[in-house]
């Protein structure tokens, strides 16, 4: 039967079936605050965690509020499944937002600034400089900073400004009459972003081993000059954050790419969704402010503190100081790889499993380096959804088009935040000789897989790399994710299926193994899940383990209920959000739902059906989301290999299910408690154990 997309079986909600979306994301970034705040995290780290909350939550609000405040603005808003309509949700939101935002604030101020200062690590108040420290900011500031500012004096020939996406502005308050005559009363200082937030001060200036200022001290303390003759009453920081969602009708774009290029832009000049100001900024100015972007007061958030806790990421980098970070270690690499250099050598006799970052990257890359030199290499098809801005990987394949090689990029430009970058690389790509298709219009190709065609003894055979992750080398030493390389004749067909899909026209031939979004995914999932519920209703075993970054999708979420009171026993290891509602008598009593939050992002997919005695496990890269399932190109691969199955039991799995450290328990009402040894007990961290058992080193912190 020809695939067709498809959609969610279930449209009549039961709303007490599931928890809000969005107030489990903000859940989430509470349990990242966890990280930030627990005494036990090395302090540097404490501070980047910080600034991962914060980034979070930027991207929370560009995001999912800018997507409520657009739903609002419907003529028929609809509730979510949690039957919350959108403005109800905003107002809850509001309230739980200003929270977690006064706690940011409090830990930054009351525990990490003293506590980095115990370690002189100094962040120089303005208020407290000497002589010495005012002079070295005077000439930073001359030499530096004036002459890339434009202060702008609001009057009727200078209108308030088009300010960027949380850009660092300064509202100035000023009296007094300037050489034209006229009496401006407020004017508009906006930091360029080629300026550093954040500057380190000469050891002999600062007086510390680690000084640091902030750009907004040393404007603030200087705004003045930028007004001479003026008397500058007042100087407060402000940032406004705009709805980053980029919208496109199929039928008025001719050309993607182009369209992208010319609303990329409009992302910086977006509505706004959020103001922020430091505190001591008076009520009149800050209402005038929310005027100019439209906002209410629900919208407005006053902080003690630098506007952009962000900009304090690159600081834990910036200060020699390995005791107050985790400790590096070398990603390991497996043995059989380790032993022989020719890949394709290696992957015709066996699969090869890598769990990043525990284990390296390199093998990837140099796949793709080794298919790009290999003279029987005739092909090379890759679909890149985010590389990032420097790539060995993707330069070996611009390498590989220059050599003359068929090379096919399927390049997902609507890669939210990287479509710039993306956009870079097409150009780059199409320059080398390479065949770049961007997918196909309102289905995001998120599915990571690479095919490389080889031939050998006057035959083709394919060779395939498939992951869960992104081909990111940064990432891939940050996030938590799988990567299989294969030759296996029907899954490298399958993969070859999907990049004519992608890059052709027609119906689709059904996969033999992979299963496919927005084609099949989503009801193999739930035909799984019934099965499983069949076993138990017929007094056999059942068991369900998947791990995922969100649960959502409701009728994925009905058939784990309906399982639940079959007997099946479920097992969820969700990263971030989860709308389904765990342990409700009567409902989910045999479900358990656990997060993770450590060192590493959890990002892996994997899904385990115990299928009486003869369990399936499938690595993937979609998570169990409406988008995933319907609105996107994904694959979910099965893992062949008894070897490698029992790999990913041991490592992507039942780690998990025993962190008694890092792993954050969930209730029916979207609460987490946070597990810890019994007394007495060994304490287990999933991604410590793994760090022993798979890095090269085994020096490191549990």
């Amino acid at each position: 039967m020809t695939p067709r997309p498809q959609h969610s079986a279930v449209t009549d909600y039961d709303h007490s079936h599931f928890l809000n979306r969005e107030l489990g994301l903000l859940a989430f970034n509470r349990r990242v605050q966890e990280k930030a705040e627990n005494p036990d995290t090395p302090l540097l780290e404490r501070l980047r965690y910080l600034c991962i909350t914060t980034s979070n939550l930027d991207e929370f609000f560009e995001v999912r509020i800018g997507s409520l405040r657009n739903q609002r603005e419907d003529r028929k808003p609809h509730a979510g499944p949690d039957g919350m309509t959108p403005g109800q949700n905003l107002q809850r939101i509001a309230r739980e937002a200003h929270e977690l935002v006064d706690r940011q604030y409090r830990l930054f101020n009351e525990v990490l600034i003293p506590a980095l200062a115990a370690e002189d690590v100094v962040f120089l108040r303005r208020s407290l400089w000497n002589e010495v420290q005012k002079a070295w900011v005077s000439a930073f500031f001359e030499r530096e900073v004036a002459p890339v500012l434009t202060p702008i004096v609001l009057d009727p020939a200078h209108p308030f400004p088009r300010l960027l996406n949380k850009s660092l502005n300064f509202a100035v308050t000023l009296q007094g009459t300037d050489a034209f005559g006229r009496k401006p009363t407020l004017a508009i200082v906006q930091a360029p972003r080629v300026l550093p937030r954040v500057i380190r001060m000469p050891n002999d200036v600062s007086g510390h081993r680690d000084g640091f200022v902030f750009l907004s001290s040393v404007i603030h303390a200087h705004v003045a000059d930028l007004f001479p003759g003026m008397e500058i009453t007042g100087c407060y920081q402000f940032r406004v954050t705009r709805n980053a969602e980029l919208q496109f009708e199929e039928d008025e774009v001719a050309n993607l790419r182009t369209a992208l290029q010319g609303g990329l832009p409009q992302r910086r000049f977006a509505d706004a969704v959020r103001l922020e100001v430091v505190d001591t900024c008076p009520a009149d100015i800050s209402d005038f402010l929310l005027q100019q972007f439209g906002l209410s007061r629900n919208d407005l958030y006053q902080v003690d503190g630098p506007v952009n806790l962000v900009r304090l990421m690159q600081v834990p980098d910036m200060v020699d100081r390995p005791d107050l970070k985790f400790p590096p270690f070398d990603p390991g690499t497996p043995r059989v790889l380790r032993k022989h250099a020719d890949m394709f050598a290696v992957i015709r006799q066996q699969d090869v499993l890598l769990h990043h970052p525990f284990q390296s990257f390199q093998p990837v890359v140099d796949f793709i380096h080794q298919a790009a030199t290999d003279p029987d290499v005739v092909a090379i098809k890759q679909t890149v959804y985010r590389t990032g801005n420097d790539s060995a990987l993707m330069e070996a394949l611009l390498a590989a088009a220059q050599r003359g090689k068929e090379v096919t990029v399927v390049v997902e430009l609507m890669a939210r935040f990287d479509e710039e970058t993306n956009i870079n690389w097409a150009q780059r790509f199409e320059d080398a000789g390479a065949h770049v298709v961007y997918g196909v219009f309102g289905f995001k190709t998120h599915a990571k897989m690479a095919l490389v065609i080889r031939r050998e003894k006057g035959e083709l055979r394919r060779y395939a790399h498939l992951g869960t992750g992104n081909y990111h080398a940064r990432t891939a030493k940050l996030y938590t994710d799988f990567g299989l390389f294969t030759c296996d004749p029907a899954l490298t067909r399958d993969v070859s299926g999907i990049f004519s899909q992608l890059t052709g026209t027609g119906r689709p031939v059904p996969n033999q193994l992979i299963w496919q979004a927005p084609f099949d995914l989503h009801s193999n999932i739930i035909h799984a899940i019934e099965r499983e519920a069949g076993h138990a209703r017929a007094g056999r075993p059942a068991h369900i383990i998947a791990k995922m970054n969100a649960l959502l999708e409701p009728g994925t979420i009905e058939a784990l209920y309906s399982a639940s009171q079959a007997g099946v026993r479920i097992d969820l290891i969700v990263r971030g959000v989860c709308a389904l509602r765990p342990g409700v008598p009567g409902l989910s009593d045999n479900i358990r739902v656990r997060s993770v939050i450590g060192r590493f992002l959890e990002h892996s997919r994997i899904f385990y059906f115990r299928n009486d005695r003869e369990p399936d496990l499938y690595l993937s890269s979609a998570d169990w989301m409406d988008r995933n399932f319907f609105r996107r190109v994904e694959a979910c691969f099965p893992v062949r290999d008894s070897r490698l199955k029992g790999r990913i039991l041991r490592e992507g799995i039942r780690p998990y299910l025993n962190d008694n450290s890092q792993a954050w328990l969930m209730d029916a009402d979207g609460n987490y408690r946070l597990r810890v040894p019994r007394r007495g007990a060994r304490k287990i961290s999933a991604q410590a154990d793994l760090l022993e058992k798979l890095a090269e080193n085994s020096n490191h912190a549990k």
